[in-house]
C-alpha cells in the first residue's frame, strides 16, 4: 500500500526471454512482500527498419493470430512465475507498439517498472540491452532492471 492508501502497482516487462523469465520472479517476491499487484505487459509490432513501428500493415487476422499467440506465451509465463493459480493480483496486459514506448507508457500508472536486463536482441556484454536502457532513462517512476547470472 502506498502512503495514500492506494494498493500499490508493479508493472513488469515479458518477451519470453531467460531475463524476462528472471524480472517475472523478481516482481512476483516483490508483490507479495509488499502487498502490491502486478500488471505483466508484453509489446508486439511488426517490424520496421526505421521509425515507429508501423500501424495496419497486416490483415486483422494475422494480427489476431499474433496476439493470441502472445496471450499464449504471456500466460505461459505468468503461470511459471506466480504459479496456477497466481498467489497474488496479476493483470495481463498485451499492447501493440515498440517496447520501450509501450512500458514508458505503462509507467505512467505504475508504482514501480521492472524489466530484464536484455531481451531476445542484443549484443554480447552489453550490461544493459535498449529496452531496459531506454525504461530506466525516461520511465515516470522508478525502475528495476534485473540481471541474469
Amino acid at each position: 500500500m502506498t502512503s495514500e492508501g492506494k494498493k500499490e502497482w508493479v508493472v513488469v516487462g515479458v518477451d519470453g526471454s531467460p531475463a524476462s523469465a528472471m524480472a517475472m520472479a523478481w516482481a512476483a517476491r516483490y508483490a507479495k512482500a509488499v502487498g502490491a499487484s502486478v500488471r505483466a505487459v508484453m509489446a508486439w509490432h511488426y517490424p520496421a527498419a526505421v521509425g515507429p513501428a508501423p500501424v495496419g500493415v497486416a490483415p486483422a487476422s494475422v494480427s489476431a493470430e499474433v496476439e493470441q499467440e502472445r496471450q499464449d506465451e504471456l500466460d505461459k509465463a505468468i503461470k511459471a512465475a506466480f504459479g496456477e493459480p497466481p498467489v497474488i493480483e496479476v493483470e495481463r496486459k498485451i499492447a501493440y507498439g515498440h517496447p520501450s514506448q509501450v512500458l514508458i507508457e505503462e509507467s505512467k500508472n505504475a508504482d514501480l517498472l521492472v524489466v530484464g536486463s536484455h531481451g531476445h536482441g542484443g549484443f554480447a556484454g552489453m550490461m544493459l540491452g535498449s529496452v531496459s536502457t531506454h525504461c530506466v532513462t525516461h520511465a515516470a517512476c522508478p525502475v528495476t532492471v534485473v540481471r541474469t547470472g
